[in-house]
């Protein structure tokens, strides 16, 4: 009886190696531990081994290096790159490969298909080798072994990856996702979905319009979609042609049909060996995605990845900073009547957009108020930190009735406390969190009546503010100060009393203002100069810009963020003006032009009456008689050293000059609290005291003493004389 053959279709089929050897083609085994290929007849003839007088007739096994040998050195290498990504992807490694002979000619082209098994750290490649023709040209435009191909793809990839590490933002980055023209497979679509709890989100699109997201905005993980099935198995998806995304994913085949493309790819976005979304390139004609346009989209899906992420922690990182600038940032209160404030904040551009310098405004009882301004040693997060605690420190002390010197007493000794313990820590040793350097801190503190324009002034290291008289004369106003805070617990700070008359502007800076752009101390303030008193009547907001602007370049922002992107220093400037002719705050009423300075000399300063003469100066740079001007310094000296000298009491230096320039009048007064009157003396040639009143008698238009309810005033007057 005959046996039908249907029924033994074992039977009907020859054995593999027969199969094989009659298409002429070999198998090869490479193990990638060992480093070990292992070759059968047919593989070992495709690479030229033995001869057609001994051929090979078994298995043959060779190193690494003796396989890399039979083939072209740039296909080998591009080889490289295909089993990496099969094995990334769990696909076949598919590639054209260059056969040469011991003399480097080339002989045949094989193409070798495998497929790798990967067992935890290592893989095998298990595949066949086959001699195929050379395609024709142009036809090969997209295989391994063509150069043209390769030298645009490497050109490709490193304009994408320049782009994407240059993309500062998720909006930037899908931008130039979006941009991207990939050699010979352009994609007219593009989506990047993120990972939300157990659902996709879309993140952002290209080549679609809103309405075109909303079936694909909020799909589960567990769904049948291939960006689903991409996060959950952290492999590309390839759908070469409708029919197979289909057959493949029927459920959600209707909606993505609609955008008429012809090939899919989806791939994961992982970092770090995690995966955060996936990305889908859609195409408008068919795509066979070859190794090398696999090899490709996997590459910019791995650099879309990492810019993606960078994004995400620098968003995150500016939302936190934008969070602690709008908590920290100062701030001015409610308009006080009888006086004008405007202030100006800028932190440095490295990053954070809050440093260590600050200013604050401080109701006080009775209708006063305080201005503090200050400067945290150093630019980083500790500094601005540090100078939170201490803005909330001082402005406890300050709304406890404290005066001035009390404020900054108690803050030197709270900013000491805080930073010794972060140094060193609990068991005396360095902290593992700490500085080797404690931080400091330089901070001027001020009181202000507004109906008076009494100001009270203790001064921690800080500079000295300067005050805009209301005809444009500018000077630095010397006030008392000690260390600044958080070097010495135990620092005293006096007081300076002064009063801000009508027209008068005064301004308080960090030193950031001053010093930027290399100056220092001197040359800072000499180019602020010009720009106070270039002010005639403008805005004090106006002229704060002004300030800033002269210093780092314009910009229109105001205290609620930062002006320009700087590298040097914070900077912080408080403006305060007493309504009054001259000023820009409210001209009210015309008053004659005056200007006033108002210094004491304690008895063990004697120093600071170089800082008379030096303000006398100042206040009258513009004197038309020069030698009134030093018979005025000659005076002003001689009227406090004698308080110094002959009595145990402090000097307190008053003058002012009134009048329109060319008819002022200047009044000097030094006062102290002894009653003893000054006697006019005559001093021989030798003598070394005595000649004060004689020396008013002879320079001053007019002088006198006036005795007082306790102590007593010398005073001198001289009038402007313009010189013929």
């Amino acid at each position: 009886m005959r046996t039908d053959p249907a029924d033994e279709p074992a039977a009907c089929l020859p054995p593999v190696g027969d199969v094989l050897e009659a298409v002429a083609t070999g198998l090869w085994r490479w193990d990638n531990a060992s480093g070990v290929v292992t070759l059968d007849a047919e593989a070992a003839r495709l690479l030229g081994l033995g001869t057609p007088e001994a051929p090979i007739e078994g298995p043959v096994a060779l190193t690494e290096a003796g396989i890399r040998s039979r083939f072209h050195p740039s296909d080998w290498n591009e080889i490289n790159g295909v089993v990496n990504l099969a094995v990334l992807e769990g696909t076949l490694a598919e590639a054209r490969l260059r056969v040469m002979d011991e003399h480097g000619r080339h002989v045949r082209t094989v193409r070798s298909r495998t497929k790798p098994l990967v067992d935890e750290d290592h893989f095998e490649l298990i595949g066949t080798l086959q001699e195929v023709t050379e395609p024709p040209p142009g036809a090969s435009a997209r295989t391994p072994v063509t150069g043209d191909w390769r030298r645009s793809r490497e050109a490709f990839l490193l304009d994408a990856g320049r782009a994407l590490a240059e993309a500062r933002s998720t909006a930037e980055v899908l931008r130039v996702a979006a941009g991207l023209s990939m050699p010979g497979f352009e994609p007219n679509g593009l989506a990047v979905f993120g990972v939300q709890g157990d659902h996709l989100s879309i993140i952002g699109h290209h080549g679609h319009t809103t309405d075109d997201e909303q079936p694909f905005r909020d799909i589960r993980l567990d769904a049948q979609y291939p960006a689903a099935d991409v996060v959950r198995t952290g492999r590309a998806i390839y759908l070469s042609s409708p029919e197979e995304y289909a057959s493949r994913y029927p459920a959600t085949w209707p909606f993505a049909r609609r955008f008429n493309r012809q090939s899919w790819a989806f791939l994961p976005l992982t970092v770090s060996g995690r995966t955060m979304g996936a990305w889908m390139a859609g195409f408008a004609h068919p795509v066979s995605f070859t190794p090398d346009e696999r090899s490709v989209l996997t590459t910019v899906a791995r650099m879309l990845a990492q810019a993606l992420s960078r994004a995400g922690a620098a968003e995150t990182e500016r939302e936190l900073t934008e969070g602690l600038q709008r908590s920290m940032l100062p701030t001015l209160g409610p308009e006080i009547p009888g006086l004008s404030v405007a202030a100006r904040y800028v932190p440095t551009g490295g990053g954070l957009q809050v440093g260590g310098d600050w200013y604050d405004m401080i109701p006080l009882p009775g209708g006063r108020f305080a201005l503090v301004i200050g400067d945290v040693q150093g630019h980083d997060v500790r500094a601005a930190g540090l100078m939170g605690q201490l803005r909330i420190a001082l402005r406890a002390y300050a709304s406890e009735g404290h005066r001035p010197d009390a404020v900054l007493s108690r803050a030197t000794r709270f900013l000491y406390g805080i930073t010794d313990s972060i140094t060193y820590g609990s068991t005396g040793g360095p902290d593992a969190g700490g500085t080797a350097d404690p931080r400091f801190a330089t901070c001027l503190y001020l009181e202000a009546d507004p109906a008076t324009g009494h100001l009270e002034i203790a001064r921690a290291g800080h500079p000295d503010p300067l005050v805009r008289t209301p005809d444009g004369t500018v000077m630095i106003r010397p006030t008392a100060g000690g260390l600044p805070l958080g070097i010495d617990p135990d620092a005293d700070y006096p007081t300076t009393s002064i009063t801000l008359e009508p027209g008068e502007l005064l301004m308080l800076c960090t030193d950031g203002l001053i010093e930027t752009g290399g100056h220092d101390m001197y040359t800072g303030f000499t180019r602020l100069q010009p720009i106070l008193e270039q002010h005639r009547g403008e805005d004090l907001e106006e002229l704060a810009d002004a300030l800033v602007q002269g210093v780092i370049g314009p910009s229109s922002h105001h205290s609620t963020g930062p002006l320009v992107d700087r590298r040097e220093d914070d900077i912080a400037v408080v403006l305060l003006c007493r309504p009054g002719q001259g000023c820009g705050c409210d001209a009210g009423e015309p008053a004659p032009p005056v200007r006033r300075i108002m210094l004491s000399v304690a008895q063990p300063e004697p120093q600071r009456i170089a800082e008379c003469r030096h303000q006398l100066r100042d206040l009258l740079h513009d004197w038309a008689d020069p030698e009134q001007v030093d018979s005025a310094v000659l005076l002003v000296s001689e009227m406090v050293t004698n308080v110094l000298v002959h009595t145990d009491n402090d000097a307190l230096l008053i003058a002012e000059a009134r009048g329109e320039i060319g008819r002022r009048r200047l009044r000097v007064e030094v006062s102290d609290s002894s009653d003893d009157l000054p006697h006019k003396r005559r001093p021989g040639e030798l003598a070394s005291s005595g000649r004060g009143l004689v020396l008013m008698e002879l320079l001053a238009d007019a002088w006198g003493v006036d005795p007082r309810g306790q102590g007593k005033s010398i005073w001198f007057e001289l009038y402007e004389a313009v010189k013929l």
